[in-house]
């Protein structure tokens, strides 16, 4: 129980501190690039703070495999040159049982990047998108432009959005038929969500029969549709990453701008991603094996340090794929993990046996 402690113990630190290091790069970087706007606006250093705060969820969400990766190859170059993992094996303990003391570090940084993604990364977006518009000067606000989407088989083109997604302004509807002929249009200046149902305030109806147009008014109107607030935050946020949930409902006729394609990649990248960490940890694995006096130890880690960043950018060229439709999702999705977890467990295999 002792020597599974200290090897975890040992992993768990060195990936801290790999995070912390790189999250502090990330968020440096960062900050020189806003810290005059925000001080320019009178916000102070608590403006900073805040800024930062609220951006912490979104860095661990890019740091998190690659300081799994850098702590997993510093913590098991470590072991083995201290010849730990040689008085471990002689004890009767396989290098797989070492690998697998190290995993729950593993484990933790995947829930950890689940919960930023999918739910503290979600909700601090939209905080942080209202808070830079409502304290940018008058003189500098720039009207954006409409978002145009889709909503079921409605085109919707809006001007504006509360950061709550519960209103809209400048709202038109275009309906159509089954064949995708349009048959209505609906402009409302206001469009407000309460109740589970959307409701179009002095609506202008125009509906198309054959070459005849009759246009109606109204004080009031329902919004049949399966948009939701949470699908118009995502229209109008600056984030294009949806997540898992917002990409189910794109997918189920909620409000969507781009491709099918694309919502089903990343429904499939919100259940793969947290297994990229794991895949980190294999591919630093084969330093535990090492021969430090040979020179092994640094082709090693050299090596699961190329793997690592092949990696990365293999998963991102065929996610961007599966984005495009070029691929299918599952395949643009899994591909990179099985196929580099499968070399990385290959190696292992070849140096324990």
């Amino acid at each position: 129980m002792k020597l599974q402690l200290y090897v975890l113990r040992t992993a768990a630190s060195r990936i801290l501190v790999a995070a912390l290091i790189l999250m502090s790069i990330l968020q440096m970087l960062d900050l020189l690039d806003v810290t005059p706007d925000i001080l320019e606006r009178g916000l102070g250093v608590a403006g900073v703070a805040y800024y930062a705060a609220l951006r912490l969820p979104r860095l661990f969400e890019q740091v998190g495999p690659i300081a799994v990766l850098a702590g997993g190859l510093f913590a098991f170059s470590q072991l083995a040159r201290e010849s730990a993992v040689v008085a471990m094996r002689a004890s009767g303990i396989s290098g797989y049982r070492i690998v697998g003391m190290a995993i729950p570090a593993a484990v933790a940084v995947m829930l950890l990047d689940v919960l930023c993604s999918q739910v503290l990364a979600p909700r601090a977006d939209p905080i942080l998108a209202d808070w830079w518009k409502n304290t940018t000067p008058v003189a500098e606000r720039k009207v954006p432009p409409p978002r145009t989407f889709r909503a079921g088989t409605d085109l919707v083109m809006a001007a504006s959005a509360s950061a709550d997604g519960h209103d809209m302004t400048g709202v038109t509807v275009f309906r159509r038929d089954t064949k995708g002929i349009l048959i209505e249009k609906v402009e409302a200046a206001r469009a407000h969500y309460k109740g589970g149902a959307w409701a179009l305030e002095q609506p202008k109806t125009t509906r198309f029969t054959g070459d005849l147009a009759q246009i109606s008014t109204g004080a009031m109107t329902t919004w049949p549709t399966a948009l939701r607030p949470q699908d118009v935050q995502g229209l109008f946020g600056d984030d294009g990453v949806p997540t898992a949930a917002s990409a189910r409902r794109a997918l189920q006729n909620g409000g969507s701008d781009r491709p099918e394609s694309f919502y089903a990649t990343h429904l499939q990248a919100a259940f793969a991603s947290p297994f990229v960490s794991l895949v980190m940890l294999l591919l630093s694995a084969p330093v535990a094996l090492a021969n430090f006096r040979s020179g092994q130890g640094a082709v090693l880690l050299t090596a699961g340090l190329a793997a690592g960043l092949m990696f990365l950018v293999t998963n991102g060229m065929l996610t961007a794929l599966g984005e495009s439709g070029a691929l299918s999702p599952i395949l643009a999705v899994w591909a990179a993990p099985a196929i580099f977890g499968a070399l990385a467990a290959r190696t292992f295999l070849a140096l324990e046996g």
